[in-house]
């Protein structure tokens, strides 16, 4: 399927929040239930080391809500979270959300989720069944993860016994968010909501985990934001779930510990950039480099394959 790139939606629409990839908008309340709601519009934007790319990689954006939506419902199916996911049609948003030359409804469909609003709950919850990345990095320090002791001898990319949570700060755009123990974690927001969380974050991880290796797919790690929903209660899961942007997917079948891994997100391209400032071309800092149309194909190529794999 050929998209056509989305980088900045433009509605007529109150409350616009830009993040790295997705634009957030106030929706006016649901006519059923009074409750506050979202738009969230997932635009075809590309991170890399915390900086926004200068081009976009056409289609992204659709094949990221289309592996939430899945993903979203597959929890509440499983009834592990309730989650902030309302519709996923275009068709539902207002007429007065459009303007003359803004974005078109046509230009949203299968890239908008319309969602529960909710309050924030400031901590990143990550699940770890592998050591890779920050973690192993605090391993080779410190033989443990985020205050999470681990057996001596563990090699780059080992399975870990059993997954972990490892909480993080949410960090403004444009900072890095940074690793924390689970008491730091309960002293920032409370010992029972931390539990609670750690109890959904590792639950959901199982079940994901199971899903994806009977297609091929070993998940890494993965993390999950959480809300408190406008009209109170339990906490929602929000945001978006087991993307490639939010999750390391490993090809099963080359999967060796000691090394590190190919993967189905965003490493192709984390590669190149490496480069560049190998070659002092680039210093990590904003602005990005444009990317030549190769870098794009074979980014969007991996996206592909991870939808397609998990969706099968």
């Amino acid at each position: 399927m050929v998209y056509a790139a989305v980088s900045n939606s433009d509605l007529a629409l109150p409350g616009l929040r830009r993040g790295k990839v997705r634009d957030v908008y106030d929706l006016p309340a649901d006519p059923a239930s009074g409750d506050p709601r979202l738009l969230i519009v997932a635009t075809d934007r590309i991170s890399a080391f915390d900086v926004v790319m200068p081009s976009p990689i056409a289609g992204k954006g659709a094949i990221l809500t289309e592996l939430s939506t899945f993903w979203l419902r597959f929890i509440e199916r499983l009834g592990l979270v309730r989650t902030h996911l309302l519709s996923t049609n275009a068709d539902e948003l207002p007429a007065s959300a459009f303007r003359p030359g803004g974005t078109t409804r046509e230009d949203l469909r299968g890239r908008i989720m319309i969602a529960r609003k909710a309050a924030v709950i400031p901590i990143e919850c990550v699940a770890r069944g592998y050591l890779e990345g920050s973690g192993w990095k605090d391993y080779q320090a410190t033989g443990m993860v985020c205050g999470v002791r681990l057996p001596a001898g563990l090699r780059q990319c080992d399975r870990l016994p059993e997954p972990i949570f490892t909480p993080a700060t949410k960090e403004e755009l444009g900072k890095h968010d940074q690793n924390i123990s689970f008491e730091t974690a309960c002293e920032r927001v409370g010992r029972p909501l931390i539990e609670d969380l750690r109890r959904r974050t590792l639950a959901i991880y199982k079940a994901a985990s199971e899903h994806a290796a009977a297609r091929g797919i070993l998940i890494a790690d993965t993390k999950f934001e959480f809300g408190i929903p406008a009209s109170g209660g339990d906490p929602i899961l929000i945001d978006e779930a087991l993307t490639p942007d939010s999750s390391r997917f490993w090809p099963a079948q080359d999967y060796e510990p000691g090394r590190a891994q190919r993967s189905f997100d965003k490493q192709y391209l984390r590669e190149w950039l490496e480069e560049l400032v190998r070659e002092g071309r680039w210093n990590k800092q904003s602005p990005g480099p444009q990317l030549p149309p190769q870098v794009v194909a074979a980014t969007l190529k991996k996206y592909v394959e991870a939808r397609d794999r998990l969706l099968a």
